[in-house]
């Protein structure tokens, strides 16, 4: 599933014969050397993986796919098995270092996106103000992030509950204001659809959006910093205030009632005009991990690098180097070399 072949597939890759696979994956027979060494080349994955317990299964059912409508099955199994490796590798780093709790409400009683974006945000006591590190705020209150390397537009993201813990996963191919976007729009997922079945529903979708759009855009705020007329220059230079893309700016503007109707459809011809359509022209630098960037550095004075924890979890160093990708710019040991003892 993470490599995205079918048994047919998988036969043909590795020169055996389906069936073979078939009773492999049913556990009817044992495979000898031979055949767990085409296995091996054919998948890319170490032979010690196959020897290991299985990876946690995560239901889909559980999960809230963004974008869900464009994406393929093949693309969905993938994504969900990179899921299943993010637990693996979370439950390492979790018995070494101690991380933040989550603090996120239930909202599910709550249908009003902009309600449960304004309760969250008193919640956590964050005011009207922009939020400057929407990945950092994240990582504080204890939702687990990680990059999903999937080079495809038809995964934005996704997100899920498990051992009573928040999981987002980011397409980080996207422009940063798109990311940032995307993990208030899991958050939304995260709080509003907890015990539902959300993916599969463009209610819940709406809620979603409608959610990010009001906790990253507080409607005070906006209203206080836009003036009018409002102009393609104007959001184009209002954006950076709360770090979004200048589609998203403009829908909050609309939503708001800040735009008719009529001024909202030509302002987003102009900015598709301009490159803003799948573009971000100018655009913020991607924000950073706050969590990873303290545990690998904390490791590197342990000597211990991205291959060892490879290693230590049996997998591929890209499938580990995918999962964090992106989120973190720490490649080397800090000249002070301070020692972390806890993540806080």
């Amino acid at each position: 599933m993470r490599r995205r072949l079918t048994a047919k597939a998988l036969a043909e890759t590795s020169d055996l014969a389906e069936l073979t696979i078939s009773r492999l994956e049913k556990g009817t027979n044992d495979p000898d050397e031979v055949t767990l060494e085409k296995l091996v080349r054919a998948l890319g994955f170490p032979r010690e993986f196959f020897y290991g317990g299985d990876p946690e299964e995560i239901d889909t059912l559980a999960v809230s796919f963004r974008s869900f409508s464009k994406m393929s099955a093949k693309e969905r199994d993938a994504a969900v098995s990179a899921g299943s490796l993010g637990l693996q590798l979370y439950g390492w780093v979790e018995a070494r270092f101690q991380l933040p709790d989550q603090q996120l409400i239930d909202l599910s009683c709550e249908s009003n996106p902009e309600a449960a974006a304004v309760a969250l945000r008193h919640q956590w006591g964050l005011g009207e103000r922009p939020i400057g590190n929407m990945l950092a705020l994240l990582e504080t209150k204890g939702v687990r992030v990680l990059s999903l390397a999937e080079n495809t537009a038809a995964v934005n993201a996704f997100s899920f509950w498990r051992d009573a813990k928040p999981y987002i996963f980011l397409n980080n191919f996207k422009t940063a204001e798109s990311s940032i976007f995307d993990s208030a729009h899991e958050l939304g997922h995260l709080v509003m659809h907890k015990h539902g079945d959300p993916k599969e529903t463009r209610a819940a979708e709406r809620e979603a959006n409608g959610f990010a759009s009001a906790f990253l855009m507080p409607a005070k705020d906006v209203r206080s910093q836009i003036h009018r007329p409002v102009t393609i220059l104007s959001i184009l230079d209002a954006k950076r205030r709360w770090r979004v893309s200048a589609m998203a700016l403009s829908y909050r503007l609309h939503q708001l009632g800040l735009l008719s109707d009529w001024r909202y459809k030509s302002i987003i011809m102009e900015a598709a005009k301009r490159g803003y359509r799948l573009a971000e022209p100018g655009g913020i630098e991607r924000e950073s991990s706050v969590i990873w960037g303290k545990v690998l550095t904390q490791l590197w004075t342990e000597r211990t690098t991205k291959n060892d924890i490879a290693k230590n979890l049996n997998l591929p160093l890209d499938e580990l180097e995918g999962l964090i990708w992106n989120l973190t710019a720490q490649e080397a040991p800090p000249p002070n070399g301070r020692r972390l003892t806890s993540v806080k």
